[in-house]
């Protein structure tokens, strides 16, 4: 009897599928596609499943670790200009020079501590990052980011005593909860604060952030496929 294998995802025909849903969602809520910035997110795909992406010219990725990131993207700018790299994992601050050495967005900053750390090393190299202020909208003990009752005292130390550029809210919605319902939650703490990005939505419910105003939509899977383990990239 003959073995059958499953055909081979192509990263191409899905950020196609995946531009195609996000124009549609946006014109269903009366919203431009070019105010939703597609994140496609490379974390543990190599970079022959990358390049095809790049050469059908997309250019904004998000990586969750620096490590990984320091390894694939100083070669792949070399190849491709324009590219804009977001942190979209947890950072650790021992990690902080070289996160801001490799990225050019912060996507992910969740505690004081690491804001201090960034606004330190912004200053020291003279390069001023973007960030995004991660909200654990489910209040959730085992997630990073800040207390939803806490955001507004944090956004002012970071943007008003730090002087970081906070371009917006990030969050990651519980597993097992609506979206929406956290979705609609960022964009009230983003509107109080006068912030207008929205970094909310993966491939499960991206058409749904971005009917809650998602102005950045992180998406892995519907892209590239199933993510291999890392120890294979």
């Amino acid at each position: 009897m003959s073995e059958t294998t499953s055909p081979v995802f192509d990263p191409v025909q899905g950020l196609i599928s995946v531009k195609n849903q996000l124009q549609s969602a946006a014109a269903s809520v009366g919203r431009s596609p070019d105010d939703v910035n597609l994140v496609a997110v490379s974390k543990v795909h190599g970079v022959d499943r990358i390049r095809p992406v790049l050469a059908a010219g997309h250019k904004v990725f998000g990586e969750n670790r620096v490590q990984e990131a320091e390894q694939k993207w100083p070669h792949l700018r070399d190849e491709y200009a324009d590219i804009t790299l977001h942190l979209i994992g947890p950072l650790q601050t021992n990690k902080v020079k070289q996160a801001v050495a490799v990225f050019d967005v912060i996507e992910t900053l969740d505690r004081e501590k690491l804001a201090r750390a960034l606004a330190k090393e912004f200053t020291r190299v003279n390069k001023h990052l973007p960030v995004f202020i991660q909200i654990n909208t489910g209040a959730e003990p085992q997630k990073a980011g800040i207390d939803p009752h806490e955001a507004d005292a944090f956004v002012a130390l970071c943007r008003d005593e730090l002087k970081l550029d906070v371009r917006g809210l990030m969050c990651i919605p519980p597993i097992d909860e609506e979206p929406a319902l956290h979705f609609a939650l960022l964009a009230k703490i983003a509107k109080r604060n006068g912030l207008n990005g929205l970094s909310m939505g993966m491939s499960s419910d991206f058409e749904t952030a971005i009917e809650f105003g998602a102005t950045h939509v992180r998406v892995g899977t519907a892209i590239f496929g199933s993510r291999p383990k890392a120890d294979q990239v």
